[in-house]
């Protein structure tokens, strides 16, 4: 029976999160003594079966954004529910991606001889049960299982009520995948309840869960990380910024600020403000803002910007430069510099992703060394930041902290470390 007919018979939402928990606890223990072959096979095989199932997948999510238009979701969240054939074949991408990256789990390094004789290092292993708590995306689901199976995790997944027929036809395939490779099925766990309660549940079952990964609106991270009694790896927003610079080369500057904003409006690493030098500014803002125009980006600016855009622009407030529009929406500031680039961003930037346009290398040093975020780029787009473009297979969020993970968080970033020594009848003196 499939987790979605299950859900119909969850009465006592504690009672069954409590089994779920349990379960996995279980799982988690054969999942990280599985060797690497048997994690690559559960991977291909929910390849292929997410292959195999492309119209069910399809139907299903039809079913969810029917809903979603019924329920007035806007353009940008049914953009992010949306499963089409292209996004599917992400997917699958995704999880063969993750199968050609090396296992981290029983990597052994950092062995040093001491004093003593004895040999000390350390180990990557396995976080235990990760929960991971999204909202919107149902390709989060296959991302997220993928990279906690590869990396040794049992993982219990909440997706938002929003995405729960897309969410549960994929959680079939998980579980084929894994039931073919001799897995445990409970190795990945997709709660089959839209109840929010099991969302406050989650983030107070330390007996059961190891780590909490929230993806989602700004409301839901915050309100995680305000109840949580299990770790949280997070980021409350993306507001990006891409400073061009009065030694940018012009082309070069154009297709980056252009593709930043608008090759996808709503994800958090799309840029929301764009900082101009003021020395270029009257030759540049000008194309740029038609080329925004031209793609239906409404523009918000500082004075200067209005000036020089004659009408083209409405003045923008202070909360816009503190805003994650998700949606064709940019604000545009002039600066005089790079460092009033810097203090713009350290005043209004969330931690996630900055880049400078310049063709100044002490320039572009000072920038990637003194602007605090979890990536920062020279001479490319901010739309980069993403673990499938830095070689990380599929991620299953950006973390902004600065413990344990930061920025996209792959397969080391669900693993920890144990010391390890090795002795030849060693004792202390």
């Amino acid at each position: 029976m499939s987790q979605a007919a299950n859900s119909r018979q969850i009465n006592d939402v504690s009672t069954y999160m409590q089994d779920v928990g349990r379960r996995a606890r279980t799982a988690s223990r054969a999942l990280a003594a599985a060797d690497t072959g048997a994690k690559n096979a559960a991977l291909h095989g929910i390849a292929d079966d997410l292959d195999a199932q492309r119209e069910h997948l399809i139907e299903a999510n039809r079913l969810d954004l029917e809903a979603g238009r019924a329920k007035g979701l806007d353009a940008a969240l049914l953009d992010r529910l949306e499963l089409d054939h292209a996004r599917i074949d992400s997917m699958i991408d995704g999880l063969r991606q993750i199968v050609a990256l090396p296992d981290p789990i029983g990597e052994i390094f950092d062995m040093k001889f001491r004093p003593s004789g004895i040999q000390v290092g350390r180990m990557r292993v396995p976080l235990g049960v990760v929960g991971i708590i999204y909202e919107s995306r149902p390709n989060v689901t296959a991302d997220a299982a993928a990279l906690c199976l590869k990396s040794g995790n049992a993982t219990v997944l909440r997706g938002g009520s929003e995405a729960f027929h897309s969410n549960q036809a994929i959680a079939d395939s998980i579980r084929r995948g894994l039931d073919r490779a001799g897995l445990p099925a409970d190795a990945v766990q997709v709660v089959a309840t839209t109840d929010r309660a099991a969302v406050d549940l989650m983030v107070t079952m330390p007996e059961s869960i190891d780590v909490i990964i929230p993806r989602g609106g700004k409301g839901l991270i915050e309100r995680i990380s305000a109840t949580a009694r299990v770790p949280v790896i997070k980021h409350l927003h993306g507001v990006c910024h891409v400073y061009v610079d009065d030694e940018a080369e012009p082309q070069k500057a154009f297709d980056i600020a252009l593709n930043a904003k608008t090759q996808r409006y709503g994800t958090c690493n799309t840029m929301e403000t764009l900082l101009v030098n003021a020395t270029v500014a009257d030759d540049f803002l000008p194309g740029m803002a038609a080329a925004y125009r031209d793609k239906g980006v409404e523009l918000r600016g500082c004075t200067q910007t209005c000036r020089i855009l004659d009408g083209n622009c409405i003045a923008a407030t202070d909360a816009d430069w503190d805003e994650e529009y998700l949606a064709p929406i940019l604000s545009i500031r002039v600066v005089a510099d790079i460092d009033e680039a810097m203090a713009h961003i350290a005043q209004h930037g969330s931690l996630h992703t900055e880049s400078i346009v310049t063709e100044n290398i002490t320039k572009a040093r000072r920038f990637l060394r003194e602007v605090d975020a979890s990536s920062v780029m020279v001479n490319a787009s901010t739309r980069f930041a993403d673990g499938f473009e830095y070689g990380l297979g599929a991620e299953i969020g950006i973390s902004t902290d600065k413990f344990h993970a930061r920025g996209p968080v792959g397969l080391e970033g669900l693993t920890s470390v144990k010391y390890i020594v090795l002795g030849d009848g060693h004792v202390r003196t």
